[in-house]
């Protein structure tokens, strides 16, 4: 398994067949303030106790406010892992609920390094693939009061990620069960590193412009930045 140490993902070799599925959250959006101005979004995730449909475009209960750059069938399911709790706990200074990151699904164990790009899990009687890494953005800091946390958590590469739903069902909490490995073994972590700190890396672009789960949004992202690239921009 991999492990976060000093707020920096430590690869090791994964060999287990399922995560376990800690929390199941959801939330509906809540209109708070921040930077002097109301902001409305469903950030605020809480746990739930008993099992929840999965529909192609995410969990029955749970609502996004901006559906421009959150939600849909891409970004179905935001995932993140308790392994990264401890350390920002010590960043906020406070402990930290499962949800705590606006995540629908707190998974224990796995991390970014431990996950592919196209993977294929069960999850109750549902099917999941993952689609992207997550791009943390301004409503975590309006969350936890830290106007750089967006940033210090893009900067570890402890993101989290999404899943898309192949296969709508009942989830519950105990385990995600891997079904398939996508055979291009582009991990979370390293897309993250080609979208966000390598970003003249053409041949990781293109690698990742290869796998054919990638989600749209990236995929539209990095065939500009290639396009760019190749004008000598």
């Amino acid at each position: 398994m991999s492990q976060t140490k000093g707020g920096k993902i430590v690869p090791q070799a994964q060999t287990a067949a399922s995560m376990p599925l800690i929390s199941i959250n959801t939330g509906v959006a809540e209109t708070r303030e921040y930077n002097g101005r109301e902001a409305r979004s469903g950030i605020f995730k809480r746990p739930v106790a008993s099992s929840v449909k999965l529909g192609f475009t995410g969990l029955e209960g749970d609502e996004q406010a901006d559906l421009v750059n959150h939600g849909g069938p891409d970004k179905a399911v935001c995932v993140y892992s308790f392994r990264h709790y401890k350390h920002w706990e010590e960043v906020l200074g406070r402990p930290l609920p499962a949800g705590a990151f606006g995540e629908n699904f707190t998974i224990g164990d796995w991390v970014e390094s431990d996950v592919h790009i196209g993977d294929m899990f069960e999850v109750g009687t549902a099917r999941v693939q993952v689609s992207q890494p997550r791009i943390p953005c301004w409503k975590l800091a309006m969350k936890w009061g830290l106007s750089e946390l967006p940033a210090l958590v893009t900067e570890t590469g402890a993101t989290g990620f999404y899943f898309r739903v192949l296969e709508p069902g009942e989830v519950t909490t105990g385990e995600i069960k891997l079904l398939e490995r996508h055979p291009e073994e582009m991990t979370v972590q390293e897309a993250n590193r080609i979208m966000h700190k390598d970003k003249t890396d053409e041949a990781g672009i293109r690698r990742l412009l290869g796998v054919d789960a990638l989600a749209g949004s990236w995929r539209g992202t990095l065939e500009r930045r290639l396009a760019k690239l190749g004008q000598g921009g």
